[in-house]
């Protein structure tokens, strides 16, 4: 039995695992998107767009925390609950809107959930207090939970396999534009006009994303309804749940996403204190670095084509780990180049990680998708509020610790997926 069969390796090969699988349709496999093809370029186009105004309205307060624990006279463990309340929500959520997604399809679930998004993206700003702030981002996050795990789904029925790992890699370079510009445009509003004009601001862009994504992105030729009956889908959420391949990318994507939510969720409390004391302009400009995240997305393919996708991980890994160390300095460059290497080794794990989760998943794309996404945003939460926390108690190197433990567990899963591709393969050759 292959490695992806057994869950043995979390480097299967992503051309032998899926060109070895007929695409849904059998003889439309031909019809599929690829690179230079018609439909590719605006397929790519709206999904980096989706991916923009997912991010930029799911974090758009987190640059501005600061400002709104000002505003409502809150701690920084309290304003970071509307980060995590907005990736918890999406984290609750995204299994149940996966499955709406086999029903009634990708591109109907992604309108809807953006549509409703940015309709509550528009209220925040009028949000009298915190805990109506904080109900309201849970809300969005909810809204949102249509997004990522379909949009995954979509392009894993619509793109040739060849070309998977590339297009999931813009989708999430989308991702990383988009917390990029959404916190750079907040942290320079905020500075003049406040936190609530920039979130509206967000909002405003967010509409014009979601308008230009309905109308760009082809029409599905490779989808088949599935079903909504709960067996089915506990059924197929258990199958998924009892591969052990797919368990640890999911768990890899939460710890990831832990060391993620938590630099971010504090980095401009850190930014504000001495021996910096930046204005929130500045800190908001900080976020270029995303722009990292973007080309080591993107470049996720070429990365698993040379290392493997193990050695891809150990990379992302080692990258992480190297960025946490600087990031404890008393230097501003030194801290700055700490957030390239984390941005850089966060984005590229995580694009390693959910593109293999969509090569491995032989049925039920969506819900295997959703079970990563929850995962991740799961891990989002909890590093923000052990971010915050740790902050709160310990200083920046408090979040420090925090993030090297969830990199510790990545190397410890990775390691133990590669023994047991070792295993499995002494076995099958006995």
């Amino acid at each position: 039995m292959p490695a992806v069969d057994t869950g043995a390796s979390t480097t299967v090969d992503a051309d032998a695992v899926t060109d070895s699988r007929p695409a849904p349709g059998g003889p439309a496999a031909d019809s599929r998107l690829t690179p230079g093809g018609p439909g590719y370029r605006r397929m790519s186009l709206a999904l980096f767009l989706a991916g923009v105004a997912t991010f930029a309205l799911l974090y758009s307060t987190q640059a501005l925390l600061p400002l709104v624990s000002r505003d409502f006279g809150a701690s920084a463990s309290a304003a970071s609950w509307t980060v995590s309340a907005a990736t918890g929500g999406l984290a609750l959520f995204v299994l149940p809107m996966s499955a709406l997604s086999e029903r009634f399809g990708r591109r109907t679930v992604m309108t809807a959930s953006l549509a409703v998004a940015v309709a509550v993206g528009l209220l925040v700003p009028f949000a009298p207090s915190m805990g109506a702030l904080i109900a309201l981002r849970a809300v969005q996050g909810a809204a949102l939970a249509g997004l990522p795990a379909s949009a995954t789904a979509y392009l894993a029925e619509e793109v040739r396999p060849k070309a998977l790992i590339t297009a999931i890699g813009l989708f999430v370079a989308g991702n990383s534009v988009g917390g990029m510009s959404g916190r750079i445009i907040t942290g320079w509003i905020a500075q003049e006009w406040g936190w609530r004009v920039s979130v509206g601001t967000i909002g405003v862009v967010a509409v014009g994303c979601a308008v230009a994504f309905r109308l760009l992105l082809p029409a599905p030729r490779h989808f088949t309804p599935g079903s909504l009956r709960p067996r089915v889908l506990a059924r197929t959420v258990r199958d998924h749940l009892s591969d052990p391949l797919l368990c640890r990318l999911y768990a890899i994507g939460a710890l990831f996403m832990t060391v993620f939510g938590g630099v971010y969720t504090v980095i401009g409390y850190r930014l504000t204190e001495e021996p910096f004391g930046l204005p929130q302009g500045i800190i908001g400009s900080i976020f270029l670095v995303y722009l990292v995240g973007t080309v080591s997305a993107s470049t996720a393919g070429r990365l698993v084509g040379r290392l493997g996708r193990r050695g891809a991980l150990y990379l992302a890994a080692g990258t992480t780990t190297t960025g946490l160390a600087l990031s404890l300095a008393s230097s501003l460059m030194l801290v700055l180049a700490g957030l390239v290497l984390i941005t850089a080794g966060f984005f590229a794990g995580h694009a390693v990680a959910s593109s293999a989760v969509s090569h491995t998943a032989k049925r039920g794309r969506a819900q295997a998708a959703a079970l990563y996404q929850s995962a991740y945003y799961i891990g989002s939460s909890v590093g923000s509020a052990l971010g915050a926390a740790a902050f709160h108690s310990g200083g920046w190197s408090g979040t420090v610790a925090i993030g090297v433990l969830a990199v510790l567990g990545v190397v410890t899963i990775t390691v133990f997926g590669s023994r047991a591709a070792r295993a499995a393969v002494a076995v099958r050759s006995a």
